[in-house]
């Protein structure tokens, strides 16, 4: 009796709490009452909020001309999942609901009443996306209900998420074909972070011409060396300090103006690497560089990798999204010769933080790589297949679910969604360009239209622009991004990052990844930035 009391209080705690929340987001909706009064479920709750609540202080969404979005089929739909998400809260506490709804992967897999895995190229209607969201949490094990005892916590296997496990299946095998690998190639893991998807290609590329390492560690091995750009990102210096390399055997190789790896500076580093006895064995090249967006040459990288038998790994964190595009994936030419890919989903494609991915050419490298064989965990004598069980090809045991949200907005989406965002992102970018060439408040970073959706740029005040190029110029020069930023960000309104390069001094980095931007934002930004450095840099001058 105590422990039904007690599952008793906690259902009225969450049906008050969730009651709220659901008001918050109905109201938010602008719900109408014909819809709230339906008998479907879930809508007691949201009718009982709607009334102890008050939309006074909620505003409604709006479109780019201030207008209210019309009350469509959307409000039910988000009403509708809401109730699907209470629904499954309700059915985990509840003794009398199955901990699993089995079915074998392959079950799963080809699809069940509806239910498809399958992402496509045109983007799905709402009602189908509520039956995703239901299927998902239906065929999912409810790892917090009563008389789930299977794991220390709800860890990741095909035990506990046999929904998300071919998920990211689906999608792995997806982004594989989007880069150019055969139906037979191809494995990869999603990953907190391009940080760690990057050290997953360095400790791969090491296993794979040097497996003892698994077993004897690194007194065993010659002294490793590493290639990477001057402009690249810096967890490839992170993974050699990480995995016992030592971030001084991480050969920086010289850049174009552009930001992009010279070539011939590759080869002329991994040539004096060898005379002076060490072994290169990884290249890291970059799709889409954090500062200037470049993109490495990866045809003429990959030729010099495969001269010398190394291991080619191209970081596609941020360009990877680029590929979803007809018309800009020619920047990544040649990406389906690396070896190892990192894709940052999260970041172009504007998936919610984290979703990573790494990508691996050679099947079965990651598991043998990685695997240990813990018996408590990985038995092989389980009554499905067990090659679903990715556990053991992992650093990780546990992992957090980052395919569902991929999944979903690809169904939401669709290929053709995603390619539409990416290019209006550059579209943008392209629009900032042609405004900052037209004001001579204003001054690029570098010539040329941008590569990616990063344009860098400096304000140029009143008091400097007629001022000679030379250290007092440059000195002033470098004062004003960051007092601009700190002025934008006290009044809230925008927010754009600025950092130095070498040698240019501070200058603002607009990046575009969002495709709710308009031109009217971009055009927005340029006043503000003008505004709020007019007004300083009067001051800085006063103070001279």
């Amino acid at each position: 009796m105590e422990g039904q009391q007690w599952n008793s209080e906690i259902q009225d705690k969450l049906h008050s709490q969730n009651s709220i929340i659901c008001g918050l987001i109905m109201d938010y909706l602008q719900l109408p009452e014909s819809i709230i009064e339906n008998s479907t479920p879930g809508g007691q709750i949201l009718a009982e909020s709607k009334q102890r609540s008050s939309s006074d202080n909620i505003n409604p969404p709006q479109t780019s001309d201030n207008t209210c979005i019309p009350k469509d089929f959307s409000c039910i739909y988000s009403k509708e999942l809401v109730s699907v998400l209470l629904s499954y809260v309700c059915k985990s506490f509840r003794r009398s609901s199955k901990v699993l709804d089995f079915h074998h992967p392959h079950q799963l897999r080809e699809g069940l009443e509806g239910f498809s895995l399958d992402l496509p190229d045109q983007p799905e209607n709402l009602e189908q996306l509520l039956v995703d969201c239901r299927d998902t949490l239906k065929y999912g094990v409810k790892t917090g209900h009563p008389r789930f005892f299977n794991q220390l916590s709800s860890g990741l296997d095909v035990i506990v998420s046999p929904v998300f496990i071919l998920m990211e299946e689906v999608l792995l095998r997806k982004m594989q074909e989007i880069v150019g690998w055969s139906e037979e190639e191809g494995d990869g893991v999603f990953c907190p972070g391009g940080t760690m998807s990057n050290l997953y290609s360095v400790l791969l590329a090491r296993y794979h011409f040097f497996p003892e390492v698994k077993t004897k560690g690194m007194t065993a091995l010659p002294r490793l060396i590493l290639f990477t750009s001057a402009h690249s990102h810096y967890s490839v210096k992170k993974s050699a300090a990480v995995l016992g390399i030592g971030s001084e055997n991480v050969v920086v190789v010289k850049c174009d103006d552009r930001g992009k790896m010279i070539p011939a500076e590759l080869e002329s580093s991994i040539i004096t690497a060898k005379d002076q006895g060490c072994v290169p064995f990884y290249v890291n090249a970059t799709a889409g560089t954090t500062v200037y967006g470049a993109f490495d040459p990866l045809n003429a990288i990959a030729d010099i990798c495969e001269s010398h038998g190394l291991w080619l790994h191209v970081d596609a964190a941020w360009g990877g999204g680029l590929l979803m595009s007809k018309r800009h994936r020619v920047k990544l030419q040649g990406i389906e010769r690396a070896w190892s890919v990192t894709w940052n989903p999260h970041k172009m494609m504007g998936a919610p933080l984290q979703c990573s991915a790494i990508l691996v050419k050679k099947r079965g490298l990651l598991q043998a790589c990685n695997q240990l064989c813990a018996e408590y965990l990985f038995q092989t004598d389980k009554h499905y297949d067990t090659s679903y069980d990715t556990g053991d090809k992992t650093i990780q045991c546990g992992r957090h679910v980052d395919v569902f949200k991929l999944w979903l907005m690809w169904k939401a989406k669709g290929s053709e969604g995603f390619e539409s965002q990416v290019n209006k992102c550059l579209e943008n970018a392209e629009h900032l360009f042609d405004k900052i060439k037209q004001r001579p408040d204003f001054e690029l970073v570098f010539k040329g239209k941008p590569e990616h959706s990063n344009v860098c740029f400096w304000y140029i005040p009143p008091s400097l622009r007629k001022m000679p190029p030379g250290p007092e110029r440059n000195r002033r020069l470098h004062e004003v991004a960051p007092k601009i930023k700190a002025k934008m960000m006290e009044q809230g309104m925008a927010m754009i990052g600025y950092q130095p390069l070498g040698d240019k001094v501070n200058f603002f980095r607009c990046v575009f990844s969002n495709p709710a931007t308009q031109t009217e934002d971009v055009d927005y930004l340029l006043e503000e930035i003008a505004c709020l450095g007019h007004d300083i840099c009067i001051r800085i001058e006063t103070n001279l």
